[in-house]
């Protein structure tokens, strides 16, 4: 089975938020110490996005369909665009990014059911427990949007009532959501003022 990469050069892929109760949620570090992100893969010809992530999480972390509990998934695709140095320019079709459908999911399980020797090609080599906003920080930059967008939106999922705060870091990190914050309340404190 081949990768899916649509009309414009984006690659189906899916995301998996893998949180425990306490609300920290799972990075792994990739091997070679590449770098901290969530697991994910590419979703192949005649999988839906379901199948394609409870694939994944076997494979990259070796847990199975019983040690987790799905709590949601995004609405939509997410997009990234990969920066032109990692672009294949020989490759074909022409994959310019990827395409993302992310999953919550909360484990009920121990940590030691966590492997990464159960695919051929091991993506992570450790892992660590981060608190939920964590991952912009660790992921590498041009992951950062994708990952504001899929926090964001499984949040309310995550911890019903109230998202977790945002840290001090999160200005810096993640300016266009709070660009968008300080948008949203000067629009409302200016439509306080209207009608006061």
């Amino acid at each position: 089975m081949t990768d899916i990469i649509d009309t414009q050069g984006y690659r189906a892929n899916i995301g998996i938020v893998l949180m425990r109760d306490d609300g920290n949620v799972f990075l792994g570090r990739r091997v070679g110490r590449r770098g901290w992100q969530f697991p994910q893969g590419g979703m192949q010809h005649g999988e839906e996005a379901e199948q394609a992530m409870y694939r994944e999480l076997h494979e990259e972390i070796g847990l199975e369909p019983q040690h987790v509990k799905l709590c949601g998934a995004t609405r939509d695709w997410l997009h990234y665009r990969l920066p032109a140095r990692y672009v294949r320019r020989d490759s074909k079709p022409l994959c310019i990014g990827q395409k993302q459908r992310w999953f919550l999911l909360k484990l009920r399980c121990d940590d030691s059911e966590i492997r990464f020797d159960t695919s051929a090609e091991q993506e992570f080599d450790h892992f660590r427990w981060a608190q939920y906003w964590e991952p912009l920080r660790a992921v590498i930059p041009f992951k950062r949007k994708v990952y504001e967008q899929a926090l964001h939106e499984l949040a309310p999922l995550a911890f019903p009532g109230q998202l977790p705060p945002y840290p001090a870091w999160w200005p810096d990190i993640a300016p266009s959501a709070a660009r968008d914050r300080r948008q949203s309340r000067q629009k409302s404190t200016g439509e306080r003022a209207r009608r006061g």
